[in-house]
């Protein structure tokens, strides 16, 4: 298929390897390239792109996934709004089974609670629409790629006059998450891939601030195996020649260098900036979207107060780790013995995305 299987030509990713090699030789010094995006992780074991770097190159992969990031306390909520009569929980596929303190919500389902997966945040309007009797709660996870699509089905509820729609938020922002892997020194980062998905939205020039504030180089990049190998091979010249430290766009096809003014329009128009928990790192200050008190109205945290209550999550999962790029895989005891994408014991193997469950899938390091 024209315009994607160009971006797979296998001759083409190795001469792109080996220019990589080339240029690698010529550091004399091991480089790690954290990538933050799931989809990014998912292509890199797809493709084996591991595999065809030189061992002086690490890749390490960063906080990307939303879903693996969703702290614990955000699905014991939803849990508890999926208990509550007349209640209908809508939310994105990966997030079902992904497991609480206590619960999940395919276990939920499985006890007569109302659980539906939907592709889109309008989707669940469609179903505020067709079902008024009930309350419709969208659990709305994800970075800045998603968020512009709740803001739409906000205002259209508006538009429609619909009263029982409400988005749960655990929206989040992707650039402080960045700044604190940096600041934190927990490993050395000396370049990021960006992911393009996020980058469409907020383009490319709100990453400025990593190479200036903290001399690292970053480049947005696509999603095939050509657009990562190019990448790579962006960071690593950089490095090579001695340049400063700056932000490419590889993703020129996609990402403009101030991103799709509409959509931040509309997420300022909506959301507001607060801090936020990420599972795995803490707080991040002004990391989280939550809903302005102009759309407070379909604001679920405030219409349906829950009391959650906390057991406490599975000690040996090392999914934390692994989101700050500490640590692979392959160092959990639980990977691939208890926890695979049948038994999952943390977000890491339940998500699509996850660091686990592409390193299982594909084979990297079992």
């Amino acid at each position: 298929m024209k315009y994607l299987s160009e971006y797979r030509n296998s001759a083409a990713m190795k001469r792109l390897a080996g220019a990589i090699r080339r240029e690698a030789e010529g550091l004399g010094r091991s480089v790690n390239i954290m990538e933050v995006c799931g989809t990014h992780t998912m292509a890199i074991g797809r493709y084996g792109i591991r595999k065809m770097l030189p061992g002086s190159i690490k890749l390490l992969s960063g906080p990307g996934c939303p879903v693996c990031v969703t702290p614990g306390g955000y699905l014991d909520r939803a849990i508890e709004f999926s208990r509550l009569p007349g209640t209908v929980i809508a939310t994105f596929g990966d997030m079902v089974r992904v497991p609480g303190s206590y619960s999940s919500l395919e276990k939920e389902h499985a006890a007569g609670n109302n659980i539906r997966v939907v592709y889109s945040p309008l989707e669940s309007l469609d179903l505020a629409e067709r079902f008024p009797d009930k309350k419709i709660i969208f659990l709305g996870v994800g970075f800045e790629t998603t968020s512009p699509a709740a803001a739409i089905s906000l205002k259209e509820a508006g538009k429609r006059g619909i009263k029982n729609f409400y988005i749960f938020s655990g929206h989040k922002r992707i650039l402080p998450a960045m700044e604190l892997l940096l600041k934190s020194e927990e490993v050395k980062i000396d370049a990021f891939i960006c992911p393009g998905h996020v980058s469409a939205v907020i383009g490319s020039r709100p990453y400025e601030f990593i190479p200036e504030k903290h001399n690292v180089s970053c480049v947005v990049s696509g999603f095939e195996p050509l657009d990562i190998l190019q990448s790579i091979l962006m960071v690593i010249r950089i490095m090579a020649k001695g340049e400063k430290p700056r932000v490419e766009n590889q993703y020129r096809r996609v990402v403009r260098e101030k991103g799709n003014r509409r959509a931040l329009a509309l997420l300022s128009e909506v959301f507001e900036e607060a801090d936020t928990e990420w599972r795995g790192i803490g707080t991040i200050e002004k990391s989280g979207l939550v809903l302005k008190k102009t759309y407070g109205d379909y604001d679920a945290l405030k219409e349906f107060p829950v009391k959650v209550k906390k057991t406490g999550e599975d000690k040996r999962c090392i999914c934390g780790d692994i989101l700050r790029g500490i640590k692979n895989p392959a160092d959990c005891i639980l990977f691939g013995r208890e926890c695979n994408p049948e038994n999952p014991a943390g977000p890491c193997m339940v998500s699509s995305e996850g660091t686990c469950a592409a390193f299982y899938r594909y084979g990297n390091g079992r």
